[in-house]
């Protein structure tokens, strides 16, 4: 199958410090955390790839997809001044930011299940992981949004893709000047804030897929927690209320978040 490479806007129309455009990587998280060890300056790089060989998710999942299928990239967020505390809230903003491009280019209504999938229905359209470049407060946050992906193509039976789900504008280039201005937008005023503020916050409760829902939790050690999902603090914690209490849990904290039952 013939997909078109991309070929996005020069820098100064685009709200990032720098560009790089890849043919091929192993992961472009791994490969700016790389850069950021050999003493460069990562802030504000964006590295997209048109393919993936070892793409990561949480845990060490493997992710793949055919070449052009998909926008993957990575950018390098300054933390400096934001409490560690709140770098959580990057893989939530950037889920944001995801569902807001895509609705804005596409009209397709995506969600956000926490803590780092943009699901439409219950179809898997995007991936994010978010790492630190210890022990600098420099952090990579990568994504992979299906595009063109086609059901036969899918990696997991779960998976969507703009196009399996109808979309008519499948301009990647349009797709990812679109995805970085919402991304941007989000980060300064996250640095500005130093933190979340209760705008991203309640954007994030409007957006979410999972709060209100039943939820099973799976912990390390095969541990369980069933409840529904109440609320999501400013930590990006997700509340859990089993009946018989209210349980926090944090993104580091689990193995899965699925729906109970």
């Amino acid at each position: 199958m013939s997909r078109v490479p991309l070929n996005l806007p020069p820098l100064s129309e685009l709200p990032v410090h720098r560009i790089d455009i890849v043919e091929t990587t192993g992961s472009t998280n791994a490969d700016l955390l790389a850069r950021h060890a050999a003493g460069e300056d990562i802030r504000g790089t964006v590295l997209l790839a048109e393919h993936q060989s070892a793409g990561r998710g949480r845990h060490g999942r493997s992710w793949s997809a055919p070449p052009r299928s998909q926008i993957t990239l990575s950018i390098g967020v300054d933390a400096e001044g934001v409490a560690a505390d709140g770098w959580g809230w990057l893989p939530l903003l950037t889920g944001i930011a995801l569902v807001d491009a895509v609705r804005e280019s596409t009209g397709i209504e995506a969600g956000v299940k926490w803590p780092n999938d943009v699901l439409v229905g219950t179809g898997k359209l995007a991936g994010i992981l978010a790492e630190v470049a210890a022990p600098d407060p420099v952090i990579v946050v990568g994504l992979g949004l299906n595009v063109a992906l086609t059901a036969e193509e899918a990696p997991d039976p779960r998976a969507t893709s703009l196009q399996m789900l109808g979309a008519t504008m499948l301009d990647r280039d349009a797709l990812a000047g679109a995805i970085l201005r919402e991304l941007t937008t989000r980060i300064e005023r996250w640095q500005a804030a130093k933190g979340p503020d209760p705008a991203l916050v309640a954007d994030y409760r409007q957006r979410s897929l999972t709060l209100g829902s039943q939820v099973r939790a799976l912990m390390p050690g095969d541990r369980e927690i069933t409840g529904i999902a109440t609320d999501i603090d400013t930590l990006g914690r997700l509340s859990i209320d089993t009946g018989t209490g209210v349980t926090t849990v944090s993104a580091g904290d689990i193995t899965h978040l699925r729906p109970a039952g």
